[in-house]
């Protein structure tokens, strides 16, 4: 029998049936969800040092399990002594069972180990069923080794599903098991 992640199996047995009871859904193709999540990582300090952004993608691929890319600059900018085409970030697109591998690490083994965690704010929503998560800190990560880390930087975590609107997807991210703050 083929491997297949815990939340992903959550998805099928239990999230679709609670969201199409909650918004009475007529189809199962019509039940929204997770289709990838995107970890990216801005290297404002790449500019003078090179080597922070293999640190990053370092990081980044051992957070995730998957090789992450480097982000390069889009236009030049003489205040910040910035070329187009250097590199000045990190990025990794999960898709599939990593995603839900990372999601279910992310809920149950990171979220927790930061300091005074109350839950997360449901402002990070686009409009479009989007969801945008800051985190200050990578260190919140098990699979990171504190000793190594050479600087304490934080990251952007981009959850995008299929839900029409903000709170279909605040249904179905709460359903997989995101803390949001009660209001």
């Amino acid at each position: 029998m083929a491997y297949s992640p815990r939340l992903k199996e959550e998805y099928k047995s239990k999230v679709v049936a609670a969201l199409t009871e909650e918004f009475g859904y007529s189809n199962v193709m019509q039940v929204p969800k997770l289709t990838k999540i995107v970890l990216s990582r801005g290297v404002g300090a790449a500019v003078a040092d090179k080597k922070l952004v293999d640190y990053a993608l370092d990081e980044l691929t051992t957070i995730t399990g998957q090789k992450a890319i480097a982000t390069l600059s889009k236009k030049d900018v003489a205040a910040f002594k910035l070329r187009k085409g250097m590199p000045i970030g990190a990025m990794v697109t999960l898709r599939g069972e990593r995603m839900y591998e990372f999601l279910d690490r992310l809920v149950t083994s990171a979220l927790p180990r930061v300091r005074d965690f109350s839950g997360i704010k449901a402002k990070g929503f686009d409009g479009r069923g989007n969801y945008n998560l800051g985190i200050t800190e990578q260190i919140i990560f098990p699979e990171l080794d504190i000793d190594k880390i050479n600087r304490i930087s934080g990251m952007d975590i981009t959850f995008v599903t299929s839900a029409e609107t903000d709170k279909e997807a605040k249904s179905l991210l709460t359903e997989l098991g995101l803390p949001f703050q009660k209001n």
